[in-house]
């Protein structure tokens, strides 16, 4: 078994041949983006290419999960289906980076966990082939970027209007981290799934050559989404906590029910769960993907039920793919 190499400036990184690190697997040039085995994915969706048809293109031989550390199961996840999309012969590349630039007045940069030994554990037994862990000098030569990448009014809504900045600041890391991997397809969980619709709106509006590809969110046996942040909850806050996956079970059985529903029915029943619970509430929507506003009662199709609350002194987030209109 290859040990999992541990990099931190991009000459190492880009030192590396693109294919599974030991194999002695020659550079063997870029692919069609997104094009892992049998995907069919297309540029910055991680959807089926035209008509649900496979591309003839080679598998990608490059795959990346971005992350801040604080490793756990939700991004071992990431990294076996970073392994599905490139296969044995591909190399899967773990990035682990604390960016300060997503990080707001007041929030916590300084707190946030910083457990490198064990993300690179972690990272080696989900199958990862490397782990570029970058310090702030490498990724910001110079100091913050005068040069960024700005949201627009996608990322002004939900989190964004709860954490001004904080997108513009996340896209331009992964920006920059996508030309430093130098990936063939990129992995990112539907737990933040304003941060998903994102980088797929800007690897398409920007024409990065990367397929974007979403894993759905993993949850503790009790339904609790997989958060670094849990960390911080006392026993009795976690337990609170989890009014928020049942908030959000509460609606998807409301649209489950009733082919009829309606959007305000799903909110509806959410914020039943959600009106005795101790916690402060940011917001509780049900909001359309595509531009991550909020779904109008006639919404057909896909939509996004999405919390965000803090409980005791850490803030969640948490959200469920709903369909309108089709069986759930």
């Amino acid at each position: 078994m290859t040990t999992t190499a541990l990099l931190h400036t991009a000459a190492e990184l880009h030192a590396l041949p693109r294919g599974r690190t030991g194999t002695g697997l020659a550079e063997t040039g870029r692919t069609q983006p997104g094009t892992g085995p049998g995907t069919g994915t297309e540029p910055g969706t991680g959807t089926p290419g035209a008509h649900g048809a496979r591309t003839p293109h080679p598998p990608a031989t490059r795959a990346v999960v971005m992350t801040m550390g604080a490793l756990h199961e939700g991004h071992a996840t990431l990294v076996r289906a970073a392994r599905e999309q490139v296969g044995e012969a591909g190399q899967v590349v773990v990035t682990v980076f604390v960016n300060p630039l997503q990080f707001g007045a007041g929030e916590d940069l300084d707190r946030y966990p910083r457990t490198l030994e064990a993300d690179l554990a972690i990272a080696e037994l989900a199958g990862a082939d490397a782990v570029f862990a970058p310090s702030a000098d490498e990724v910001y030569p110079g100091g913050e970027p005068q040069v960024r990448v700005a949201a627009g009014p996608m990322g002004e809504r939900f989190e964004g209007a709860a954490r001004p900045g904080h997108f513009d600041g996340m896209l331009t890391v992964v920006a920059k981290l996508l030309h430093l991997t130098r990936p063939d397809v990129a992995l990112f969980g539907q737990k933040d799934a304003q941060q998903l619709a994102l980088v797929r709106r800007m690897a398409r509006d920007l024409n990065f050559p990367v397929g974007i590809v979403g894993v759905p969110t993993v949850r503790e046996p009790d339904g609790l989404a997989m958060s670094s942040r849990n960390r911080f909850l006392s026993t009795g806050d976690r337990a609170t906590a989890l009014a928020l996956s049942r908030a959000l079970f509460a609606g998807r059985d409301a649209l489950t029910g009733a082919a009829s529903a309606t959007p305000a029915a799903v909110r509806a029943a959410a914020q039943a769960v959600l009106d005795g619970a101790a916690l402060s509430l940011d917001y509780l929507s049900l909001i359309d993907p595509s531009d991550f506003t909020e779904a109008t009662d006639g919404h057909r199709g896909e939509a996004v039920l999405a919390v965000a609350a803090r409980v005791g002194t850490t803030r969640l987030i948490d959200n469920i793919p709903l369909t309108f209109g089709e069986p759930q």
